[in-house]
């Protein structure tokens, strides 16, 4: 099932490398749920989804909680006369300023499938900015809102930092990372999809914390770009790299396979027996 926003670093095109490194468990983790396309296509039990994107998880929870009531009022947005530049402006501004979190979320449904790109951006005070995107007839995603729905039923839905949300994993638990990804260069850091964005120090703090619950009994599999800085980074994890085609880039030209890594920070093999049973 392919998730019902469009979301930069979308996890969709390389889910079946993700799924044949995910350890087996009782209860995924995700920490950085992004458009959440793991745990669409993943079977485990119970799921914890979290992301530092409140307005993200407010989406989430709303379509937990009401289901078709809320999918209705996300389809009403989606007409002729709503897909100009006036109107979407209208709307941005409108989800800029409301603090009604239905009408909000909402919003944020139209904004994510009209707006450029499919981008998730904010400004410096933590105003959504993203410019109108000109699509001739934007996707409504029926089906793929409804089957969030029915599975965010197996789901605890929080926006709390990584950390607190790791740090309450047990064994038999597991955890997918998806942080912001370390830059390739110094022009392509796109990690501002919330205010507080994600530096160097937070990518060595993640590691670090994957090291401590796998020496817990806890795996950690982490997605990132594959470079110097996280070669050494995720050195005691077991790496699998990769290349996979770039879709971000304004310039279609320019759009080229770019390296990336699934870094697993496995339970070690004397714990492994304990932590299956």
């Amino acid at each position: 099932m392919k998730p019902f926003l469009k979301w930069a670093g979308n996890k969709y095109r390389i889910l079946h490398r993700i799924q044949q490194l995910l350890p087996r468990g009782q209860r995924l983790i995700e920490p950085f749920a992004g458009s959440a396309a793991v745990f669409l296509n993943t079977t485990f039990p119970q799921y914890v989804l979290n992301d530092a994107n409140a307005d993200l998880m407010n989406v989430y929870q709303t379509l937990k909680q009401y289901g078709r009531v809320y999918i209705q009022a996300c389809q009403s947005l989606f007409k002729p006369e709503h897909n100009v530049a006036e109107v979407y402006y209208a709307y941005r501004e409108e989800f800029n300023s409301t603090s009604d979190s239905f009408r909000k979320a909402v919003l944020f449904v139209y904004l994510n499938r009209h707006g450029y790109n499919g981008l998730c951006r904010y400004n410096k005070d933590g105003r959504f900015n993203v410019p109108f995107g000109r699509y001739r007839n934007p996707y409504f995603p029926l089906e793929e809102m409804l089957a969030f729905h029915r599975k965010a039923q197996f789901a605890d839905l929080r926006c709390e930092d990584f950390e607190t949300v790791m740090l309450q994993a047990r064994p038999g638990d597991v955890v997918y990372c998806d942080p912001p990804y370390v830059p390739l260069s110094n022009t392509a850091n796109f990690t501002s999809y919330h205010a507080s964005g994600f530096g160097l120090e937070q990518q060595q703090r993640l590691a670090q914390l994957a090291r401590t619950l796998a020496e817990h009994g806890i795996p950690v599999l982490i997605s990132n770009h594959y470079n110097e800085f996280t070669r050494v980074t995720y050195a005691s994890a077991a790496i699998t790299a990769f290349h996979v085609p770039r879709f971000i880039s304004c310039n279609g030209a320019k759009r080229q396979p770019a390296p990336e890594l699934l870094a697993l920070f496995d339970v070690p093999a004397y714990m492994q027996t304990a932590v299956l049973s």
